[in-house]
């Protein structure tokens, strides 16, 4: 058991009692923790001043900047909890899979996987192929002290979107027929990067974050039946995976208003919404047993101040009843977001929730 959960005949750790952490076990909180997807990036002058000339994905492998990066937001804004600043093609990369993260276009693959044969590309993940990750954990924790830090993974298939079709798409054509096509390569497919999310996840937690988020960013392409019989058991893999660490799994997608009862039965504890489903209705979707996270549209803080208090509220209202909620954004916060607005966003549900 990690340290970070509350294990028998052991003292929790200082972010156990954290509102982020009790909200996600759907204990009491003193008031609506927050946080945000893409909360350290480019909505943020301090970070286009650090990253200023460093290619993203190296910019992953620095400790020191990653640690500073991570840290940012949490100084600006006093949100609940730090997310671990990385990208999800970081594990691919360190596995040797030859790609890079393109400004304006995003991760692009220069050999795709469409074969059998190319699965043999996809090896293990072991702590010391990312032991900047270790490293820098090890710096945020320290600085970090009772606010939790959420290690972070992508989802196998995301993953697989990417290397099936060597880049960003909107159709997903060729993952999808590989998935329709050829089924047992695409599960074989979808299991490797299972193992090696998993392998990322762990390297997270066992250097001290406090919870993990698995981004399935495209996993709302699918029907239902689809996402049951060829993705859930990856992603259940890599919940079930570390589930002994005894840490808070969330599981985030877009788009998937439709497959918010299957996410959850794929492991996580903690459900991400985004706007699109009003938190009380995904809560029926979802069932009891779940916190929920979200779920502001992130276009809303373009608007007046006056406007993204009452949309604000919207969310909180619809989260009254809830078994455990963490505000966040329906997705990440856009490059073009005032600072200030999510300064102020913090603030109002910290004191509209006070109890």
């Amino acid at each position: 058991m990690s340290a970070n959960g509350s294990p028998s005949g052991k003292q929790p750790t200082a972010t156990y009692d954290s509102a982020f952490l009790k909200a996600c076990r759907r204990e009491p909180v003193p008031h609506t923790p927050v946080w945000f997807m893409r909360q350290a990036g480019r909505s943020l002058p301090e970070y286009r001043k650090v990253r200023e000339g460093i290619p993203m994905l190296e910019s992953c492998m620095r400790p020191e900047l990653v640690c500073e990066i991570t840290l940012q937001p949490v100084r600006r804004h006093g949100v609940d909890a730090a997310i671990y600043f990385s990208d999800i093609v970081v594990p691919l990369k360190a596995i040797g899979i030859d790609l890079d993260i393109k400004p304006g276009v995003g991760p692009v693959v220069e050999q795709p996987i469409r074969t059998r044969a190319d699965l043999a590309r996809l090896r293990d993940l072991t702590p010391e192929d990312v032991s900047y990750v270790t490293e820098a954990i090890g710096l945020l924790t320290r600085e970090l002290g009772p606010t939790p830090l959420i290690g972070f993974a992508g989802a196998p298939f995301t993953l697989a979107s990417y290397l099936v079709e060597g880049g960003p798409s909107r159709t997903y054509e060729n993952a999808k027929a590989m998935m329709y096509g050829d089924p047992g390569l695409w599960a074989d497919l979808l299991d490797r990067l299972a193992e090696i999310t998993a392998a990322f996840l762990r390297v997270q937690i066992e250097a001290g974050a406090s919870a993990v988020q698995l981004f399935d960013s495209w996993v709302g392409a699918l029907a239902p039946a689809d996402y049951r019989r060829s993705v859930m058991p990856a992603s259940r893999k890599v919940f079930e995976t570390v589930a002994p660490y005894g840490v808070p799994r969330i599981h985030f997608g877009v788009g998937t208003g439709e497959l918010l009862k299957l996410m959850g039965e794929a492991g996580a504890d903690v459900v991400g919404v985004d706007w699109r489903v009003p938190l009380d209705e995904a809560a029926r979707r979802v069932g009891p047993g779940k916190a929920l996270q979200g779920n502001l549209d992130p276009t809303v803080l373009f608007s007046t101040p006056e406007a993204v208090e009452a949309r604000t509220q919207e969310v909180l209202d619809a989260a009254a009843g809830l078994e455990g909620h963490v505000f966040n954004l329906g997705h990440g916060v856009l490059p073009a977001t005032d600072p200030d607005a999510l300064t102020r966003l913090v603030e109002y549900v910290h004191t509209r929730t006070a109890r």
